[in-house]
C-alpha cells in the first residue's frame, strides 16, 4: 500500500511547505552572506522535492478548489 494524502491535508501541507521553506531561506539568507546563484539553487531544491513528492503521488493537491477538474 502506497503512502498518500487526501487532498485537503496535500493543500495545507503544502502551504505550510511553501510558508516554512520560504522562512527559513530569508532567516538563512539574513544569517549567511549567501550569493544570488546559492540562493536560488536552495529554491530549486526545495521546488523539486515538492515536485517529487506530488509527480510519486504522495501529495494529491487539489489546489483548494481553484482549478477545474479535467473531465476524461
Amino acid at each position: 500500500m502506497k503512502f498518500s494524502l487526501s487532498p485537503l491535508v496535500s493543500d495545507v501541507f503544502i502551504l505550510i511547505y511553501i510558508t516554512a521553506t520560504l522562512y527559513i531561506r530569508f532567516k538563512l539568507e539574513n544569517q549567511v552572506a549567501l550569493s544570488t546563484l546559492t540562493s536560488v539553487f536552495v529554491g530549486l531544491i526545495f521546488v523539486l522535492i515538492l515536485w517529487v513528492m506530488i509527480k510519486t503521488k504522495v501529495l494529491n493537491p487539489n489546489w483548494f478548489g481553484l482549478f477545474k477538474k479535467r473531465v476524461k
